[in-house]
């Protein structure tokens, strides 16, 4: 086995794993999908599974575009997702700065914070 020889099996191989997870992508979009029904999943699964190439690009050319809104659409909701958590853990108020000041006066009442630590957090909330 050449150089040469190396380096056409090396393209193959990554062929294959390309076309492979073109393919679990396109699987998983047409299962994310809410907008086909079961018929439309069912026939484009079929037509994956009996012609797998030109099923593939029939898809993308078709679906790509609405595939890469789905994704972007998924990415935002986690991220959302993730600083609602993040703000539920933390305890930061997400209220407006009327609520923040009205908590700090709270804590003021309660002997919780000084008067010089009640005036930052009113700064703070009226600043941001």
């Amino acid at each position: 086995m050449g150089f040469f020889d190396f380096l056409l099996w090396m393209l193959w191989i990554y062929l294959v794993v390309i076309c492979i997870w073109i393919f679990v992508w396109i699987f998983i979009d047409i299962f994310r999908d809410h907008t086909l029904n079961g018929w439309a999943k069912a026939l484009w699964i079929i037509f994956l599974v009996v012609l797998p190439f030109l099923g593939a690009i029939i898809y993308l050319i078709a679906r790509g575009g609405s595939m890469a809104q789905r994704q972007a659409r998924d990415a935002q909701a986690a991220a959302q997702a993730n600083a609602d958590y993040i703000r539920s853990v933390a305890g930061t108020p997400t209220s407006s700065p009327a609520g923040e000041i009205e908590r700090a006066q709270g804590l003021l009442s309660s002997g919780a914070i000084t008067q010089s630590e009640f005036d930052a957090l009113k700064t703070k909330a009226l600043a941001g």
